[in-house]
């Protein structure tokens, strides 16, 4: 497969390429033209020119484009869903989740068209009044992570076109494929030419690029919390108006009346869905002690039944992490926890499926001390710390 970046209703080809590799099986998935600093150039003077008349579209026109964008999707559900899980490694059944997001977004943004309302206020003047109405801001930049590659963009891309704004969208270079598909949809529901732009390059130069644009009024940011603390440097110089979702420590506590079940079943979702690598997953588990012993228990047990291996397989359970440097970093922070005198029950290693891919076994920890490494880092990874 070949994908190539998006520029003013074509597809535009780069000088250099780079690859994305399915980190299940570490097979080359796709080969992707790379993004110059010169092609966010292009971009933004294609979403400049295009709002001029994209903005003046009706609001109801521009929802029911996103309605058919909603249909699309909905057609080309599975097959984007299984592109989806080769790209970055969710197992299928989330990956289809992950689908089923943009859809239902398209469909609540494309509701929004008909929903513009302003305001009418009283004033202290004589003979006036007060109103307000909504006006799209201009060019988005929109910079997106891979852990949720059509979820999370959709939550962006969706409101900003129905409002009126132009859109350039850089993702994740770890999902170059599902990415580009994604952006095929648009095109072929007709969004006009220059509306929608995608720029596709590993590295932070092109996104450098595009946060510190003059013509790209608006930034939304999903990531981590030191790249969103320096992208709310550059913006602040420039009074941009941002949107920053960074990352997590999220704690899970449980009371010693809590249902035993149910604790468990949450608890393995919460902590290992996505293969841990979310900012909403629960890596801290806060437990009182008359229950704590029972807790652990059952959470050992069902963690040594989980299904590791490649998420095109419906009854795989845990996916690959996103890529070599994920798993070498996941597992130093499991050093660094036996270090510090935490105790693991259960993983605590790279796992082996088959000789192939990013795997990581499912790791519970015991006796995690409060202000220790493994209580206070985001890990992005299959690793709870109770």
């Amino acid at each position: 497969m070949e994908f190539k970046n998006y520029i003013n209703g074509k597809w535009v080809d780069g000088k250099n390429r780079f690859q994305t590799i399915n980190p299940a099986s570490e097979e080359l998935l796709a080969e992707v033209a790379q993004a110059e600093t010169s092609d966010v150039e292009a971009a933004v003077g294609a979403a400049t020119e295009a709002f001029k008349s994209w903005r003046l579209v009706p609001a109801p026109l521009r929802g029911e484009l996103l309605f058919k964008i909603g249909d699309i999707l909905k057609q080309k559900k599975e097959d984007l869903a299984r592109l989806l899980t080769q790209d970055m490694g969710k197992v299928i059944s989330e990956a289809r989740g992950d689908v089923q997001e943009a859809i239902d977004m398209a469909y609540f943004m494309g509701g929004e068209g008909r929903r513009m309302l302003g305001y009418t206020a009283p004033v202290e003047m004589p003979n006036k009044f007060g109103m307000a109405v909504r006006d799209p801001a201009g060019v988005v930049g929109l910079i997106t992570p891979w852990n949720f590659p059509i979820a999370v963009p959709s939550w962006k891309i969706f409101p900003a076109l129905v409002a009126g704004n132009t859109v350039i969208w850089k993702p994740s270079p770890e999902t170059p494929a599902i990415s580009a598909a994604f952006v095929q949809v648009f095109e072929e529901a007709g969004v006009p030419a220059g509306v929608f732009n995608l720029l596709l390059a590993p590295g932070a130069e092109v996104a450098k690029a595009l946060v510190s644009h003059p013509e790209v009024r608006v930034l939304s940011f999903t990531g981590s919390t030191t790249t969103g603390r320096a992208i709310a440097e550059s913006a602040a110089r420039l009074n941009k108006k941002l949107s920053l979702e960074m990352g997590g420590k999220n704690a899970i506590l449980v009371l010693d009346d809590a249902n035993l079940e149910l604790v468990t079943d949450a608890t393995l979702w919460a902590a290992f869905g996505t293969t841990g690598q979310r900012c909403t997953a629960a890596s801290r588990l806060i437990v009182q002690k008359g229950i704590a012993g029972k807790v652990k228990e059952a959470l050992v047990e069902r963690t040594r039944t989980l299904k590791l291996g490649n998420g095109l397989e419906e009854t795989v359970e845990i996916g690959p992490v996103i890529n070599k440097a994920a798993l070498d970093r996941i597992h130093n922070y499991v050093q660094i926890g036996l270090q510090e005198g935490a105790r693991a029950l259960v993983g605590a290693s790279v796992a082996d499926v088959n000789g192939k891919g990013f795997f990581y076994s499912p790791t519970l920890f015991d006796g995690v001390r409060p202000g220790s490494t493994l209580e206070a880092e985001e890990i992005f990874g299959p690793v709870l710390a109770i």
